[in-house]
């Protein structure tokens, strides 16, 4: 594909939408739920709400390079906040919806933000438990109405903003087409603030360049064009849905619709038909396992056909990839198709060509799993500080396991310590007012992953290892173990606390109780034992345990809460291998050591019960 002339800045971009579809009515840019059920929004209305809150903003005194914040689920409001902001050549800051007010409070004074944009009252809550430590905010913007409380002097509704930009526009009419060529490619667009091994988060800087360069390198890859149609459900302030089901899906002229949440995808795929959704493995798993659960409560009999099905998908897609399919297997793929996997592509909508998925690793088993059934997952590798992607399968050239070949522009080699080194117009500016960080991350131009890989024969990028301890949850969550384990060892009846976590749906547990204190919490309640491994397994510890790190999960967001552990019945030692002279844990020695234990935990219904 040719080089877009749009793609130099998002105000750019905007403007090019705007302007060049403004009279197709029947063109919808946005879809979004409205009394249940699903409206579009046009071009021209999506130019009047965004110019109008644009313009408000600028009345508030907005201007090049103010950060203004933004804490929202998915709504069309968030990409008309998002255009607007930037429009002024100002620098938005997304926050995931599920922040605690500690790290609002960090977030909103590390990046200076003058405003912020909340969603819902539970979001507002949030900021006005801390607003008198925000030392820079000067207001808030609330999108729900019926939340709006005129008692808070700071707060405005978005509505009203937009009344104000109406008046402002008609005394600074060209505002906004000044600004575009003000605005420069290689101007901050964004700070998007990830976790960090401190567990401090850190404010990633993405210019216009960073982003739009990997939206180029999407539209050169992907078979993407304005007949499509996405479904969007990951968070906007995730930099994956931000490039490729935004900005992406917005350059290359398809409708976007907005999914309600998490739990009603399934639904929302059959009313949308989209044609390509981006996505992260946790989804794969929740259809996976439904399907399953489905099939194994049928006959016997429908039981056999499907397995036989699958079998069949399998040994097809195989032959298809050497170039030669037997007549026979031909046969039986067409009978299959006809019994299982159309009855399985319509739970899908039944229009969908691929899946893009990214933030975490998919495992080869349910891409072959999907590949069979006639389901094409392609999946792509990055970070925040790549904006995202730089390596990714193809929709006709693609390797399980892998996560692909290099994007387009972007250079990646391995160090000679297997760390994963990328280079290119999308690797961040650095890292907002931390240069100690920015300098242990980018050297000459290099960013160093913190991921261990290779490239394979035929020139695919395999991860094998992460380097840095950050986990990475299958919902594609960054989370920092060590201050989650540090606060549980405040616990005077646990000894050693290991997190169980990377590509896992949530957090689970090993942990060595403080054998001393549950000895005496075990007598004050006469709960009989003969040894340590009585108490390990005893009902009762374990519900007093669980109630304890209750507790101290209280301030962690959900993501980061323990679900589910175990007790183990001897400590780590540096004697057994499983910690270092240092005294840190092995986490790769100790996850393969106790593997059966931490499958049980994710295999078990029960939350804290003795696992034997």
């Amino acid at each position: 594909m040719a080089h877009l002339n749009f793609l130099t800045t998002v105000p750019r971009l905007y403007q090019h939408l705007t302007e060049e579809y403004s009279k197709e009515t029947n063109n919808y840019v946005i879809k979004h739920k409205v009394n249940g059920k699903y409206v579009g929004i046009t071009y021209d209305q999506f130019k009047e709400e965004t110019d109008s809150f644009a313009f408000g903003l600028a009345s508030l005194g907005i201007k090049k390079d103010d950060k203004i914040a933004i804490i929202s689920e998915n709504r069309p409001e968030w990409v008309y906040s998002d255009m607007a902001i930037l429009s002024l050549g100002a620098i938005d800051v997304p926050l995931y919806p599920s922040l605690t007010s500690e790290s609002v409070e960090f977030i909103l004074n590390n990046s200076e933000s003058k405003g912020i944009i909340v969603s819902t009252k539970f979001q507002l809550n949030k900021v006005m438990k801390v607003r008198d430590k925000c030392k820079y905010l000067k207001f808030i913007i609330l999108l729900n109405e019926k939340d709006f409380d005129d008692k808070n002097k700071d707060l405005m509704t978005f509505t009203k903003v937009q009344e104000l930009g109406k008046t402002y526009s008609k005394s600074h009419s060209s505002l906004l087409k000044d600004n575009l060529t003000n605005i420069k490619p290689d101007d901050v667009c964004t700070i998007i603030y990830t976790s960090g091994t401190t567990g401090e988060p850190k404010g990633v800087v993405l210019t216009h360049d960073n982003i739009l360069s990997n939206v180029q390198a999407a539209l050169d890859c992907f078979p993407i064009g304005s007949t499509d149609v996405f479904l969007s459900f990951l968070p906007l302030c995730h930099i994956f849905e931000r490039m490729a089901g935004y900005y992406t899906a917005f350059s290359a002229k398809c409708t976007v619709c907005y999914a309600e949440s998490i739990e009603t995808v399934a639904q929302n795929l059959v009313e949308i038909k989209p044609t390509i959704m981006t996505t992260v493995p946790r989804l794969f798993e929740r259809i996976h396992s439904k399907i399953i659960k489905n099939v194994e409560s049928q006959p016997e009999k429908k039981q056999k056909i499907f397995y036989w099905a699958m079998d069949a998908g399998k040994r097809y897609k195989e032959a298809q990839k050497k170039g030669k399919i037997p007549l026979t297997l031909s046969l039986q793929y067409k009978l299959a198709d006809k019994l299982v996997y159309k009855k399985l592509q319509e739970k899908t909508g039944g229009n969908l060509r691929f899946f893009i998925s990214g933030g975490a690793a998919l495992p080869r088993a349910l891409g072959e799993f999907f590949e069979a059934i006639g389901i094409i997952i392609v999946e792509g590798y990055g970070l925040t500080e790549s904006s995202p992607v730089i390596s990714a399968n193809r929709v006709d050239d693609y390797k399980f396991g892998s996560v692909g070949k290099p994007f387009p522009g972007v250079e990646v080699k391995i160090a000679s310590d297997g760390e994963i080194l990328a280079k290119g117009p999308n690797i961040m500016q650095g890292y907002y007012k931390n240069k100690k960080e920015t300098e242990a991350t980018v050297k000459d131009g290099w960013l160093y992953t913190g991921d261990i890989g290779v490239f394979d024969a035929d020139g695919f990028l395999l991860i094998t290892d992460r380097k840095k301890h950050l986990f990475k949850t299958s919902a594609g969550k960054y989370i920092a173990p060590n201050p989650i384990e540090s606060m549980f060892l405040a616990s005077k009846y646990i000894d050693q606390f290991v997190l169980i976590g990377d590509r896992r749906m949530f957090l689970t547990a090993l942990i060595v109780p403080d054998f001393e204190a549950v000895k005496e919490y075990a007598d004050a309640r006469k709960i009989p034992y003969d040894k340590v491994e009585d108490l390990v397994r005893d009902e009762e510890i374990y519900k007093m345990l669980d109630k304890e790190m209750d507790q101290f999960q209280k301030k962690l967001a959900n993501y980061e809460r323990v679900r589910k552990f175990v007790l183990l019945d001897r400590p780590f030692t540096i004697e057994s291998g499983e910690i270092t002279p240092k005294l840190s844990v092995k986490r790769k020695f100790v996850e393969e050591r106790y593997k059966d234990l931490i499958e049980q935990m994710y295999q078990s219904l029960d939350k804290s019960v003795p696992i034997n």
